[in-house]
């Protein structure tokens, strides 16, 4: 499968306007659409991003957005040979009567937006769930009503001919152990696999995006790389079928050097064990951005910077994939 091709990764460029907006303000510009769109252009623009990039994922907002010149941005990353994804959830809302639970929104019209994607040039989607992590969540009934609900998805995104991309978000805030969260993963991944199955979604066509498994932001044992990639793997050996063709990591809140080390390290242990059934890749958002962002700050004089840090962190995250990242090389 494309998506998951060896050495690449999947570039989460999928904020809403509203998270946008907030990432403007903590730069201190404006929360204006049209610093949005200049900020798309100038990722989607950068020379090269297509050595390390297989996909792109995009709201809404933004695979109906265009460059400069009037080319739409699903144009101008399809003319570079990497793949336009959209991001169909809608966000999540508490789950009445479970405290300290929310459900993702979605699932409504869902056909006819795939339809009108794919034909806007769209052959992967995204759609995220999230789980929280306490001493009485997530609850059975919440993970069940998640897992159908990702099940309904992916059924939906082969009808119209779009690879699904499945994000059952396990949230890093708290203060849980590694232990907690290896558990908590473990029975969340089981349980989707489980019901993706019973709803006959063939699974050859679906991609994992998961959270990596270490232990809270708040824990005071912070988990070392190498934990990371123990934990994770042994997650996924004991859940994901070798159906699946690939998994993806998002970076969950880590900074971008974290994310890149744990991700190292996830390479690392797989050449150790002799390979595993799927394909690993990174998909990560601010793990990816937050560099550029702070190198771009709104002016256009500083776009080759930007640029110049996008590609940086891509490759440095392509050489983690490759488990031939050291931490000397962020100097």
């Amino acid at each position: 499968m494309q998506l998951v091709s060896p050495h690449k990764g999947i570039l989460a460029a999928d904020q809403s306007p509203r998270t946008m907006n907030k990432q403007l303000e903590a730069l201190g510009l404006p929360p204006e659409a049209e610093l949005r769109r200049k900020y798309r252009q100038l990722m989607f623009t950068t020379p090269g991003i297509e050595e390390f990039v297989t996909g792109v994922i995009l709201h809404d907002g933004t695979i109906r957005n265009h460059t400069d010149d009037q080319v739409q941005f699903s144009d101008l990353l399809v003319a570079k040979g990497i793949i336009p994804i959209i991001k169909v959830d809608t966000g999540t809302v508490p789950h009445h009567g479970f405290e300290g639970e929310v459900v993702t929104q979605g699932l409504d019209g869902l056909q006819d937006r795939l339809q009108e994607y794919y034909d806007m040039g769209a052959r992967g989607a995204k759609f995220r769930t999230v789980f929280n992590i306490s001493d009485t969540t997530p609850t059975e009934q919440n993970t069940l009503f998640d897992c159908m609900t990702l099940a309904r998805y992916s059924a939906l995104c082969h009808e119209v001919g779009i690879v699904p991309i499945v994000e059952p978000e396990i949230i890093f805030s708290g203060p849980h152990s590694l232990e907690r969260a290896e558990e908590v993963t473990t029975q969340v991944l089981k349980k989707l696999f489980e019901i993706m199955s019973w709803y006959k979604v063939d699974l050859r066509g679906v991609i994992l995006k998961s959270s990596m498994v270490l232990a809270g932001s708040e824990h005071p044992d912070q988990t070392s790389p190498k934990g990371v990639a123990e934990a994770s793997i042994r997650t996924f050996q004991k859940t994901v079928p070798d159906t699946v063709p690939g998994i993806v990591f998002l970076s969950g809140g880590q900074t971008p050097q974290r994310a890149t080390e744990n991700l190292d390290a996830l390479a690392e242990q797989e050449e150790q064990m002799g390979g595993l059934p799927w394909e690993l890749a990174f998909s990560f958002s601010r793990g990816i951005e937050q560099p550029v962002q702070q190198a771009w700050m709104g002016k256009d004089e500083n776009i080759p910077a930007a640029q110049e840090a996008l590609l940086k962190r891509l490759r440095l995250n392509s050489m983690a994939d490759q488990g031939t990242y050291d931490p000397s090389m962020e100097a």
